[in-house]
């Protein structure tokens, strides 16, 4: 437990409240607060306090949080030991997002909190994906902020992200995140984007291994494959060249809809194609049955991986895959729909990229009380925002 008497000493009571070493408030109240301090009113640390408690009790924007705290201001006050009576205003919150928190520094705190929150070791498979804000974008233009991320599917933890500059894209962003992340040990997982031969070096010299999807944006890696499963299929008149393969089928029911997934892999081209640390290829078919109206839609993919057989299987490459697809559910989906992410309309300074920041906050402070439902977690913080402020004090 840690005594904080310095950091509040102009705002605070004599008396200071309790938190824990290496709880939330903790890292929050070790940020650089880049503001000049003549005229602040509410300390960083404290104003990110507000932010995070409204965020989990269902507020999202700066209005929305500002009505919010001022609601429950003598409840705060009270508890956080403060002197000053009134709390921030919308415009202080938006002015405190875009210019006193550093995005860096933001992501770090909040990554080293979370995994520090784990126990036991953190799953191996580290899905990389993108993310454009979308209310971020000026009218008349095709591009606002756009982040990447890398991502602890099981765990809800963002390890890092990063802001895709505009005159840059994810593949010349994607190093920049793992080379602040330790692979060792780590399957990087990414879409035909990142199927990139320097990408795929980097990650297998940092200790890590990768798995790709191939698309045309490698056509003739695309088509080399595909020949190859052809033939070792007996789909063509050529003689089959090896027999290892070896195969994974799932089927899932749900929504309305039967999904059968087979995934088959070789590592026959091992050697033969000129690609970085490749072991193995492997094809994905993918059937989708509507139950109501019987329609059927199917798609083939195919990949790449540094893995070795010994190393993953097909079921193990399809759990690798299809944890990787569940990036969208877990994350994208929770940010966008839950905590009304692409609504964000914060479009000075840093504001933007702050709050994506905080949204991958709430989404692992709520993940590791063992709650799954967001919405359901959100509405309970806001019935007993004690609670939500108790995850923020203590470890």
């Amino acid at each position: 437990m840690k005594h904080n008497t310095e950091s509040f000493s102009f705002e605070q009571k004599s008396e200071p409240f309790i938190f824990d070493l290496d709880s939330l408030f903790y890292h929050l109240d070790c940020l650089t607060d880049r503001r000049k301090p003549k005229g602040v009113r509410y300390p960083l640390s404290i104003a990110l306090v507000f932010v995070v408690l409204a965020k989990l009790a269902g507020e999202d924007h700066p209005d929305g949080i500002a009505h919010w705290v001022s609601l429950r201001s003598e409840m705060l006050i009270e508890a956080l030991r403060l002197n000053r009576k009134t709390t921030p205003h919308s415009t202080t919150f938006s002015r405190i997002l875009a210019r006193a928190v550093s995005v860096e520094q933001l992501q770090e705190a909040v990554t080293r909190f979370l995994l520090s929150t784990v126990e036991g070791g953190l799953s191996v498979e580290l899905p990389i994906d993108g993310k454009t804000l979308r209310g971020t974008i000026p009218p008349g233009k095709t591009q606002g902020v756009h982040t990447l991320a890398a991502y602890l599917p099981t765990e809800g933890i963002v390890l890092m992200q990063v802001e895709v500059g505009c005159k840059e894209n994810e593949i010349v962003a994607a190093p920049r995140v793992l080379k602040s992340i330790d692979l060792k040990g780590k399957v990087v997982t990414g879409d035909a984007m990142f199927t990139q031969r320097e990408l795929s070096r980097l990650v297998v010299e940092a200790g890590g291994e990768y798995v790709w999807t191939v698309k045309d944006n490698q056509s003739s890696l695309r088509a080399e494959i595909e020949t190859a499963f052809e033939i070792e299929e007996g789909k063509t008149a050529l003689k089959v060249m090896s027999n290892d393969l070896s195969q994974a089928e799932t089927i899932e029911k749900g929504h309305g809809r039967i999904e059968e997934r087979r995934l088959v892999v070789t590592s026959l081209l091992k050697g033969y194609l000129d690609w970085p640390y490749l072991e193995q290829v492997f094809k994905i078919e993918r059937e989708v049955e509507e139950v109501t109206t019987g329609k059927k839609r199917s798609e083939v993919s195919y990949g790449v991986t540094s893995l070795m057989r010994e190393e993953a299987s097909a079921s193990r490459l399809m759990e690798i895959v299809r944890k990787h697809w569940g990036i969208e559910n877990g994350l994208h989906y929770r940010k966008d729909v839950r905590l009304r992410e692409d609504a964000c309309r914060l479009k000075t300074g840093d504001g933007a990229q702050v709050m994506a920041v905080i949204n991958n906050l709430i989404i692992g402070l709520v993940l590791r009380q063992g709650m799954r439902n967001l919405a359901e977690a959100r509405r309970r913080y806001s019935a007993y925002p004690l609670e939500a402020l108790n995850l923020i004090l203590r470890r």
